[in-house]
């Protein structure tokens, strides 16, 4: 297929593989020295730009370095998110986008364990109970379970951030899946506790009022110390960057880690629910 040929308003895979020929043919590359650019082989190149194959995270940000876009408002990696996490909420795509490389990351969630802590049987469960409801399609439920395990493998670098979780009690008592996948899920609680860049504490039932969130949010803390929070609703996303409203939010989140069971005390009650369940 010739340029000539490739539809860019066909579909955002397509636009992707247009731009990318594009800017190759500006530069008078061939496929073949893109492809040694970007560490990749020419039929690569070539199943890219005419929209044959999907561009993955790993391939968008080497197109990035290479075109010199990596530092622009419109990069190949905000595209390829674009296009990936289209069906997701407002503001989640570019959320995502700052946690992978985030310093700190808070999070605290009521009844579902977070995504960067959920296993992939747990995180299959959820996906295939909103197909059966009809709220997603089961393409976007694969695509679902295979980017959360892109999210999670992005936070293992040679610097991984430091990750703070509050899980309101719901999260661990709440049944999903079965016996089976719940026991896998709290023993990989109990793993993830014990790294040393993780602080995990659950948040009992018997704080009542003082608890300071009702709503789950995620704060990320990036490297120039800026702080964002991400808060969604069953229907909306809303990402913040406005300090005046954010540092309430971070403020709130400090004090229901004082209100909080101690991680110590968290993992006994992980344990002891394990016990029930096995």
């Amino acid at each position: 297929m010739n340029g000539k040929e490739l539809n860019p308003e066909s579909s955002p895979q397509a636009a992707f593989g247009a731009r990318i020929r594009r800017l190759r043919e500006a530069r008078g590359w061939k496929q073949e020295e893109l492809g040694e650019r970007m560490g990749y082989s020419a039929t690569h190149i070539s199943a890219v730009e005419v929209g044959r194959k999907m561009p993955t995270l790993r391939f968008s940000r080497s197109a990035d370095l290479v075109f010199g876009t990596a530092e622009t408002a419109d990069t190949f990696e905000s595209q390829w998110r674009e296009m990936r996490l289209g069906s997701m909420l407002e503001g989640f795509p570019q959320y995502v986008g700052h946690e992978g490389r985030a310093v700190e990351i808070r999070l605290y969630n009521i009844g579902i364990i977070p995504g960067l802590l959920q296993t992939p049987e747990y995180a299959r469960v959820l996906a295939d109970s909103a197909v059966r409801r009809g709220a997603i399609t089961p393409e976007q439920a694969e695509e679902r379970v295979s980017f959360l395990a892109e999210r999670q493998a992005a936070l293992v670098r040679p610097r991984p951030p430091m990750v703070f979780v509050i899980l309101d009690e719901s999260c661990i008592r709440r049944p999903v899946g079965g016996a089976a996948v719940m026991d896998a899920q709290l023993a990989h609680l109990i793993e993830f506790a014990a790294q040393p860049n993780t602080l995990l504490q659950v948040a009992p039932y018997e704080i009542g009022e003082r608890r300071t969130l009702n709503l789950p949010i995620n704060l990320l803390t990036l490297s120039d110390r800026s702080v964002l929070c991400y808060a969604e609703s069953q229907a909306q996303g809303h990402l913040d960057r406005e300090p005046t409203s954010v540092m309430p939010m971070l403020t709130a989140y400090h004090q229901l880690q004082g209100e909080s069971l101690s991680p110590a005390a968290s993992m006994s009650m992980i344990s002891e629910l394990r016990k029930g369940i096995t």
